[in-house]
């Protein structure tokens, strides 16, 4: 039988002190509190066993859409000198998927390591002998703004118009930024807004 005196103690104490004649009702307070501790205990052991079978990196967060078919986050990521790639958050109908879209919407532009995972697909789940997973994000930390290489801000530029290269192009002399090496983001930023506000009125 599993020992649960650690929970009972540590609900017992978040009661705080019985009151006098109360017996029974504190009594009952402890046991919900610790049911509740049981919950939650399990719950952190579920997301440390996600986080030990996640492979992180860092890379650039360029934006964060909502995928019409799943409703899940659509995370578009772009790691140093690598070409853009996308990963997912659960639905953003659950309380994960809910703070983790929250979360990448605060870091869009900025650098992040993230902490991936691979899941089935519903269609590897259910036929046997078919394999195939989707990237899914369990955590993301900050690592601030930093700069991008010449050639990975101009995809980025370029994305932001919808494939307009020659928009991009014409956006970024426009901003006077450098035709190379590092390009901070934060310089970045007001050339990313331009360029989306140039698709939008196409």
């Amino acid at each position: 039988m599993p020992d649960y005196t650690h929970l009972v103690a540590a609900a017992a104490h978040a009661a705080g002190p019985c009151p006098e004649g109360q017996e029974a009702a504190w009594g009952d307070r402890v046991r919900l509190l610790a049911v509740e501790l049981a919950f939650a205990a399990r719950e952190v052991d579920q997301a440390m066993q996600s986080l030990d079978a996640t492979h992180p990196f860092s890379a650039y967060l360029e934006k964060i859409e909502i995928e019409e078919s799943s409703r899940r986050g659509l995370l578009t990521l772009r790691p140093p000198g690598g070409a853009a790639e996308t990963i997912r958050t659960e639905q953003e109908d659950t309380n994960a998927g809910e703070r983790m879209i929250a979360r990448a919407k605060e870091l869009v532009g900025r650098w992040v390591l993230v902490y991936r995972y691979n899941e089935p697909t519903a269609a590897s789940r259910k036929q046997p002998g078919t394999f195939g997973n989707v990237r899914m994000v369990a955590r993301l930390m900050d690592l601030g703004e930093g700069a991008l290489a010449f050639s990975i801000a101009q995809e980025v530029i370029t994305a932001d118009t919808g494939g307009d290269a020659a928009l991009a192009g014409r956006l970024w002399r426009d901003a006077g930024l450098p035709e190379k090496g590092m390009i901070p983001v934060a310089a970045l930023e007001a050339v990313r807004t331009r360029a989306r506000a140039a698709r939008a009125n196409a």
